[in-house]
């Protein structure tokens, strides 16, 4: 990121029409390259996220040993093989990316390497507890910082110790990295879910080649891989990531007259939950063109303006749209009365505190919020227009993207503009962001 805050005013929206197409999907671009890396041969890789967290994901595994290339649109991804990482000669900086980082402490694990593990201000204040204490228990020693924080200097064991490990929450960071340790550890590694998260790992993991039986008991899902594995490289055509075009289905709901597609968004079940909510307060989405691309399912979205109605959205949608609660409660300030949400206390452990980020910024735009322990009670303006921050006033981001492009789509559909503090962490996921809404929105400002 440059060192100086970049801060903008996003100001009030024409409708928002054409067609988009957002970037690949974060977590199965994570995943790409970090199995193309363990698989024996080249996986190339189409439509990959370019943000700031997949290229820290690149940037640690080339330090590990892999050959990581771009040609033209494709990814090429020459691997080590299950068990062949190499030591790093440095400190691996994640940046802004806790995928990045607890997925490769995954990975680690079971290799006999030492890895020192660094990020930016947003990353080290977020705790990485959950995943040392089960690594910890297949045998991987860590040293981190208080609180259990970066800098982390994490020492890998090999063989490493299968275990069964039931989450105390949902979190498919922790799930996935248990897999990925799993994959070179001699027997079976047993992962239980107490409710299904996203399962892009699961799939992929299966696509290269594992051997992966799931089970569902009741509400639980019991994940159990064989280890030491053998990769097969791939093909991968990563799909749109829904968390990007949640921006957009939110921004061309609330803007009158919008009638926008989105291209190749990835619906896959365990991620789409904001389509459903979104449907459920009013909102005129359409699945054009369904189809199933590298094994996840994948449409055109067609988003038309609509009178949103407040929800009292069920809690156990949280983890299929934990992402996208920031830019739902951009919505849920347009719309005709109140929706309540539960259940959300992992956005207090996201790039900031989320619930209490997106409370204070759209107070500061004019809504009606309560802040709860565990989400947000909003009251809608039944579409006025949100009156905006004033002339000296900006809504503070806290480093999170996700805060900055919510608010950018709350000052759409506002009186007097939305400012932001800075819009310099928006790279780390959506670095075309502001040119794609500058496009659908038929804006001379691009950036």
């Amino acid at each position: 990121m440059h060192d100086q805050p970049r801060p903008r005013r996003f100001l009030p929206s024409a409708p928002l029409r054409g067609k988009i197409r957002v970037p690949g999907d974060k977590s199965i671009s994570h995943r790409a390259l970090m199995l193309g890396a363990l698989a024996v041969g080249e996986t190339r890789a189409s439509g990959l996220l370019e943000g700031e967290d997949v290229l820290a994901t690149a940037a640690a595994l080339r330090a590990c040993g892999a050959t990581i290339e771009k040609n033209g649109d494709t990814w090429s991804i020459h691997g080590v093989g299950v068990g062949g990482l190499l030591q790093p000669q440095g400190a691996l900086d994640m940046g802004n990316s806790g995928t990045s980082t607890r997925l490769l402490m995954g990975l680690f694990a079971s290799h006999a390497i030492t890895a020192v593990l660094t990020g930016d201000a947003s990353l080290s204040k977020r705790p990485m507890g959950r995943v040392i204490e089960p690594l910890s228990r297949m045998g991987a020693t860590f040293t981190p910082s208080p609180g259990g924080k970066l800098p982390l200097t994490m020492e890998g064991l090999c063989p490493a110790v299968p275990i069964e490990y039931r989450l105390p929450v949902a979190s498919a960071q922790v799930k996935s990295a248990l897999l990925l340790a799993g994959l070179n550890t001699p027997g079976v590694t047993t992962v239980i879910e107490p409710v299904p998260t996203r399962d892009h790992s699961e799939r992929m993991l299966r696509g290269f080649g594992a051997e992966l039986d799931i089970e569902q008991l009741g509400d639980e899902r019991i994940i159990r891989l064989h280890g030491e594995a053998d990769l097969r490289p791939q093909t991968i055509e990563v799909p749109g990531d829904p968390s990007s075009a949640a921006f957009f289905l939110v921004a061309a709901s609330i803007v009158e007259g919008s009638d926008l597609t989105i291209e190749n968004v990835g619906l896959n079940p365990t991620r789409a939950g904001l389509v459903d909510v979104l449907r459920q307060m009013g909102a005129d989405i359409a699945e054009l063109d369904p189809r199933t691309v590298g094994g996840e399912p994948v449409a055109d979205l067609r988003v038309r303006h609509a009178r949103l109605s407040g929800i009292d959205a069920d809690p156990a949608i949280a983890p299929s749209m934990i992402d996208e609660f920031p830019v739902l409660f951009v919505a849920a300030a347009l719309a005709h009365g109140t929706t309540r949400t539960s259940g959300l206390e992992e956005l207090r452990v996201k790039e900031s505190d989320r619930i209490a980020a997106m409370a204070a910024a759209l107070a500061a735009t004019g809504a009606q919020v309560e802040e709860t322990e565990d989400g947000l009670i909003v009251h809608g303006t039944g579409g006025t227009p949100l009156a905006g921050t004033g002339e000296n006033a900006a809504v503070v981001t806290h480093l999170d993207h996700r805060i900055a492009m919510s608010m950018a789509v709350a000052g759409l559909a506002s009186r007097e503009g939305v400012a932001v503090d800075d819009t310099r962490p928006i790279a780390t996921s959506f670095p075309t962001f502001a040119e794609l809404l500058a496009g659908a929105t038929g804006s001379p400002d691009a950036r």
